[in-house]
């Protein structure tokens, strides 16, 4: 597959909406975790990410404002053991939910399927970060209407054992800004991974769309012991 740079999908796209990147630093030390969120309507806007317990929310910036929580707030990212979950939505309750009932990231997302916002049933995209050791392996998934059908919801899992040191894969939930929102289509892109938290974080936030983008979360965690080093970027500040 084409490899591509973050820098480059990201300025070409004004709107990919919704986000995640997964994938090994360049200096094969830290797996990567990024989230970012954009929106185009005023209650999409009016977020913030805030740190949660060993995850990140989403929360309201101006209450007053907040019309609609029901697919805005949520908590993108939860830790259950030594497994990391990142989604776009209240899914990442389901996963975590579902991985302390003895069930595997796959199953655990059977029972959702894509966000009920008619037309552009917009895509569950998830992923999660399994640790073993000095070792990890990821997966990711995307929950989507068949070609804009919302009587079927085609789904589509991903895994990715011993990540290539420098390289990592990017979901997100559409492929342009249109009316309405195409689904992303394919597997997830394959992208370089390049320099330390700070210069990656700075290169994703400055690479949105400025009218659209919302928040960014970025995850470097050390694999050798285990330890991460987190940073957010907020619009509204």
């Amino acid at each position: 597959m084409r490899t591509f740079e973050l820098k480059n999908l990201l300025q070409s796209n004004a709107y990919p909406g919704r986000g995640i990147v997964i994938g090994c630093s360049e200096d094969g030390k830290s797996a990567v975790i990024a989230y970012f969120i954009m929106g185009r309507s005023e209650n999409s806007r009016n977020r913030v990410f805030v740190e949660d317990g060993e995850g990140i929310r989403t929360q309201a910036f101006d209450p007053a404002k907040l019309s609609d929580p029901s697919l805005i707030i949520y908590a993108p990212v939860r830790v259950f053991g030594s497994h990391t979950i990142v989604t776009n939505g209240d899914q990442t309750d389901t996963i975590y939910d579902g991985l302390r009932a003895g069930k595997s990231f796959e199953m655990a997302l059977r029972s959702r399927k894509y966000e009920p916002d008619e037309p552009n049933f917009t895509p569950r995209i998830s992923g999660i970060l399994n640790f073993e050791g000095d070792h990890f392996d990821y997966e990711m998934s995307i929950l989507k209407s068949n070609n804009g059908d919302g009587n079927c919801c085609n789904r589509y899992h991903f895994s990715y054992d011993n990540p290539k040191i420098g390289e990592g894969r990017f979901i997100h939930t559409y492929m342009k800004d249109s009316n309405p929102l195409p689904s992303f289509e394919g597997e997830p892109e394959v992208v370089k991974l390049s320099g330390d938290i700070d210069q990656f974080g700075e290169m994703l936030w400055e690479s949105l769309n400025f009218d659209n983008k919302v928040s960014l979360f970025v995850r470097y965690t050390d694999l050798e012991t285990g330890k991460w080093e987190q940073r957010i970027y907020n619009k509204n500040v």
